[in-house]
């Protein structure tokens, strides 16, 4: 339906206008909280059609219970916080079809003074077809997103253990980022780690250079020439520690990544991975690199190689298939992905012309994802 017609639909829902089609006979409606759910059922289906129930899984059984012995088949609740997910998992264990409904689709509808009366409207909504399922991928690809979610957090916080080792550093007057484009790398943490040590020669620090590295002895060892305050080497200490102990977490990650992925159905059907032979894809990326060969267990549980489309690297297309999985038969057509993703323009359209064009807001890592790939892309010559 456009807007004119949903609004002319409203009206009617409003006004309790009975010529509505009913499209969920069997519906039910909760309102989702911290320490309790009120789910709402048609009236005729119990003498107290409104029930609270609390949070804990034995109380959630319950509500399964109560609901299918009202005859209830279908529920709609709003994705509030991470309180729905349990709520979601037994209800959908207990063989009813639940939507979760986008809470942008019905804040700003007249109607809802309490908890009870928003339960009961989502009912009605959803009873007249009027609420939008939202997109969850199925568990098989919810237990990869987990961990391939985990991993990345894990990197951006090594990232900022390693910012604030920089920080400490151009404290003491150690400009060790003047000649290293990365603290990060075998010479910065050699140095690092010689430091913590109690090396204070800058020569010596200055030999434990790899040979990779463009800048000379006698250039790293200009820079290493700073006052060692016993404050700040602590906080150096702190934040060395807490940045390797993240690299063994993404270390643990991968493991336990490799093991799903190998334990998952091959989709492939036989065919062969397909060689690589670009030669940036050839070189060894700096970085978190999965430490396992990620792009075969992609291709094992896709069927597909989503690393041949220009611009999708390994990382890329884990980040894709973590978040949209890889049936692509949820989404009608490549519009409705697109939409999903809202990387359609949002122009606001009056008599036919358009009047402003703009772009739809998103967190969603896939479309963030995408659009770094397509970064990528614009001085490339693919």
């Amino acid at each position: 339906m456009n807007r004119k017609q949903r609004r002319e639909t409203m009206r009617k829902v409003q006004s309790n206008d009975l010529s509505l089609e009913v499209v969920h006979p069997n519906a039910a409606g909760i309102d989702i909280g911290n320490q309790s759910h009120y789910v709402a059922v048609p009236p005729d289906r119990d003498n107290q059609p409104v029930r609270c129930f609390g949070c804990t899984t034995a109380e959630l059984r319950e509500a399964a219970a109560w609901l299918n012995q009202c005859g209830i088949q279908t529920v709609a609740m709003q994705s509030t916080g991470v309180y729905w997910i349990a709520v979601f998992d037994i209800l959908e264990e207990a063989g009813f079809e639940v939507y979760l409904v986008n809470a942008r689709d019905t804040k700003n509808l007249p109607g809802r003074k309490s908890d009870v009366q928003e339960s009961q409207w989502l009912m009605k909504l959803h009873t007249y077809g009027l609420l939008r399922n939202s997109f969850r991928p199925t568990a098989e690809i919810r237990h990869m997103r987990t961990y391939w979610r985990q991993r990345n957090d894990l990197i951006q916080s090594a990232g900022r253990h390693i910012q604030r080792m920089q920080k400490v550093l151009t404290q003491m007057n150690v400009q060790l980022a003047n000649v290293l484009s990365d603290i990060s790398g075998v010479t910065g943490q050699a140095i690092i780690k010689a430091i913590l040590g109690g090396e204070r020669d800058a020569h010596k620090l200055a030999a434990l250079r790899d040979r990779r590295v463009r800048a000379s002895e006698e250039q790293i060892a200009r820079y290493l020439e700073g006052h060692w305050q016993e404050d700040l080497l602590f906080l150096l200490k702190q934040e060395q520690q807490a940045y390797e102990f993240c690299q063994k977490q993404i270390a643990a990650c991968d493991r336990e990544l490799a093991h799903y992925l190998h334990g998952r159905e091959d989709r492939s059907a036989g065919t062969a991975l397909p060689q690589e032979t670009r030669k940036e894809r050839l070189r060894k990326n700096k970085g978190h690199k999965p430490q396992f060969d990620l792009r075969a267990g992609l291709f094992r549980l896709s069927g597909t190689d989503l690393t041949q489309i220009d611009g999708i690297d390994v990382r890329t297309a884990a980040t894709i298939l973590s978040e949209a999985g890889w049936d692509m038969s949820k989404w009608k057509t490549e519009h409705h992905f697109v939409s999903w993703l809202r990387l359609c323009p949002d122009n606001r359209i009056s008599g036919d012309r358009i009047i402003g064009k703009g772009r739809l807001p998103t967190n969603n890592r896939a479309s963030i994802a995408l659009r770094m790939a397509a970064t990528t892309l614009r001085q490339s010559r693919t």
